[in-house]
């Protein structure tokens, strides 16, 4: 049986990186996998004016994919992305068609700033659009509350923070 667990968290605050380890650590273990970033799931312009974070395409996108990954053998599901209501939530459980653990992630803010201003050096454009975001995304996470567990990543290494997520999950 797959199962599939998604990382969320505000922008910076380390879900793919996260993932990226959640699926080093299932490679060292011999469990078969799949790392699935949902921004390149959605990476396409221009996004219609009522779904302006392409949250229909992903969707479509992302059962395609899981059908592709369960088909080559993956019994686990490692997504990694932004979900912010219990709808959406639903959706991406529909979309891989398993049962579906959210796992938020968070850290202080001074953590997420520097990782945002390392990220667009040359963006300042996008660097204000991501550190507003950065706000004003902890705030909707922490009010809808639609995660399993939180793990808090100040000071943690991102094998660390594997570690952590696998023992809950």
């Amino acid at each position: 049986m797959t199962t599939a667990l998604l990382i969320t968290g505000t922008v910076g605050v380390g879900k793919t990186t996260a993932a990226e380890a959640v699926g080093d650590l299932l490679t060292e273990r011999a469990v078969p996998h799949a790392v699935i970033d949902l921004d390149w799931l959605r990476r396409a312009w221009p996004s219609p004016p009522d779904d302006p974070f392409q949250h229909r395409l992903t969707v479509r996108n992302l059962h395609t994919v899981t059908g592709g990954f369960r088909e080559a053998g993956a019994q686990r599901l490692i997504l990694a992305g932004v979900v912010e209501t219990g709808t959406e939530r639903a959706d991406y459980e529909a979309a891989v068609g398993a049962p579906l653990t959210v796992c938020r992630l968070t850290t202080d803010i001074a953590a997420v700033r520097a990782r945002l201003h390392h990220r667009h050096p040359n963006d300042p454009d996008g660097l204000t659009w991501h550190l507003n975001r950065s706000t004003v995304l902890d705030r909707i996470l922490e009010a809808a509350r639609i995660e399993d567990f939180t793990i808090d990543t100040t000071g943690l290494t991102p094998s660390e923070t594997a570690r952590q997520i696998l023992v809950h999950w």
